[in-house]
């Protein structure tokens, strides 16, 4: 019989991971949420009911989380959207609290650096103001707004989104890696030329701590899935981090357990030990 790690019987506050973790569709279906599974909508709903709260922590934009939200019946809480930049109300969408850093001097350096790049910046709750159109723009930021990039740079965000097209992941890393962008924190992604840059400090960890204190949880009774490099602090933060079988190795290193895929519904096997 496994152990039970958490002192009450079940974890009181449930942080979970949307893309690759809830669901195994591409994070650019403008569907995705249609595609969670009978068994994880289940086990979701079960630990809702429980009365444990249930946080989805997601890099999505807020109007693109709200309909997995409404999918697994969550109406009331909080999500953390915007790798942790944002956090809204899950029953409203409304933005109760969000990190924003300045613009001027971290575009003017990466348009010299990353010749070509396309830059997506966050309005929170709302959609997103960019310099050109992304595969995914459409469905993943909500309404798009196209700028010109001097008036992208003059208003302060939560998230900028950095394309950079014909460079592979590893190339646009690398470069970054190389950049001095004081106050600024990048997360790049190996399999794809993107990276996410916000706020040092920003991330789902730093957020559902600020949630966890005031929701009053104590610190061994938190439970954190997920699958991805943007995952990483948020499994270190939860008494117990849970990985998803299909995750690249950091990600299965980090964590105190693995589960199945989520093509197998590996969340909802992983949830089924306590609710």
């Amino acid at each position: 019989m496994t152990r039970n790690i958490f002192d009450a019987g079940r974890p009181m506050m449930v942080a979970l991971d949307i893309d690759g973790t809830l669901h195994a569709a591409r994070d650019t279906d403008p569907r995705a949420h249609e595609t969670i599974s009978v068994a994880v909508r289940a086990a979701v709903r079960a630990v809702v009911a429980s009365g444990s709260h249930v946080v989805l922590c997601t890099g999505r934009l807020s109007p693109a989380t709200l309909p997995f939200l409404r999918e697994l019946d969550i109406a009331s809480g909080f999500a953390v959207c915007s790798n942790g930049a944002v956090l809204i109300d899950a029953a409203t969408g409304q933005v109760v609290e969000q990190v924003r850093f300045d613009l001027m001097t971290p575009v003017a350096i990466l348009r010299e650096r990353l010749p070509g790049a396309i830059f997506v910046s966050e309005n929170p709750g709302v959609g997103v103001r960019a310099t050109d159109r992304v595969d995914d723009a459409d469905m993943h930021h909500g309404t798009i707004e196209l700028v010109d990039i001097d008036e992208l740079a003059a208003a302060p965000t939560t998230r900028l989104a950095v394309h950079w097209p014909g460079h592979s992941g590893t190339a646009l890393a690398a470069t970054l890696a190389e950049i001095d962008l004081p106050g600024i924190r990048c997360c790049c992604y190996p399999d794809e030329s993107l990276a996410d840059l916000t706020a040092v400090g920003v991330s789902k960890a730093a957020m559902l701590e600020k949630l966890r204190v005031a929701l009053g949880v104590s610190t061994t009774q938190t439970l954190a899935i997920g699958d991805g490099v943007n995952d990483l602090e948020m499994l270190s933060w939860a008494a117990h981090g849970i990985a998803m079988g299909n995750s690249p190795a950091p990600v299965l290193a980090a964590a105190d357990e693995i589960c199945p895929s989520a093509d197998q519904d590996g969340s909802a096997i992983a949830l089924s030990r306590w609710f």
